[in-house]
């Protein structure tokens, strides 16, 4: 069974220890094992699960064959998923301006009703002017394109001054702000990008299996001071591991 619904056995067992008292319960791997036997899993939410993440995280090749293999729907057109990966990838490369115009072609309303979004991606292109060393260009751009919106908003005044201090270093790898360069700042921002654009097609902005892996380990954690049971230590395998008492 997918470790992913084991969380819901962690959590049953959670609220029995809690319930009987504060004796430490123990659960034996043949115990534990019967209990998830008896539990019937039905395939076709297994398959939803899978599309799920397949879907959000943009593994349009993998959704197309698991829809024919499994004959499992996506929720969306699966067409959207190659024009939001080009979308995240020319963010995640350092070609904003493209990214933007993608996404207006995608639905001028993402941006026009997201202003946070909007300056990031803003704010995104000054650090690619900043990393390209077109200092002009980019005093420019933070004059006529983020200092009226910095106006508006406190928190993006503070964003663009931090922004706006790279150019104040010569060796910019060295200064106080160097995260900005660092292709993790990319990468949030296409992350940003690809929840809202998620969004705007109804569609939940992260897959549900990370969600429930979480909840199998809080789940867990919680255990370990009121249970002696089959745990769970690598979540690749979903293996289950001997109490040991």
């Amino acid at each position: 069974m997918s470790c992913c619904f084991l969380d819901l056995f962690a959590v049953q067992l959670l609220l029995e220890c809690l319930i009987k008292g504060s004796s430490k319960k123990i659960i034996t791997k043949e115990e534990w094992e019967k209990k998830l036997n008896d539990v019937k899993i039905r395939k076709e939410d297994m398959n939803k699960l899978v599309m799920n993440f397949l879907v959000t995280e943009g593994y349009v090749d993998a959704a197309e064959k698991f829809r024919k293999e499994s004959g499992t729907e996506p929720d969306i057109d699966l067409a959207t998923i190659t024009d939001r990966m080009a979308v995240k990838k020319a963010v995640q490369c350092g070609n904003v301006e493209d990214a933007i115009e993608k996404v207006n072609d995608l639905n001028p309303e993402i941006l026009d009703t997201n202003p946070q979004l909007f300056f990031h991606l803003q704010q995104q292109r000054l650090i690619e002017l900043i990393r390209n060393g077109k200092v002009a260009e980019a005093l420019e751009f933070a004059q006529e394109e983020l200092a009226p919106r910095g106006e508006e908003n406190q928190s993006f005044l503070e964003e663009l001054e931090r922004t706006v201090s790279l150019l104040a270093f010569e060796d910019v790898n060295n200064c106080p702000v160097a995260e900005l360069l660092d292709i993790s700042q990319r990468l949030k921002t296409a992350s940003e990008v690809n929840a809202a654009i998620l969004t705007s097609q109804s569609h939940e902005k992260d897959p549900k299996l990370p969600s429930l892996l979480k909840m199998l380990i809080w789940a867990q954690n919680q255990l370990d001071e009121k249970a002696a049971y089959p745990r769970i230590n690598d979540i690749s395998t979903a293996t289950l591991e001997d109490p040991g008492v």
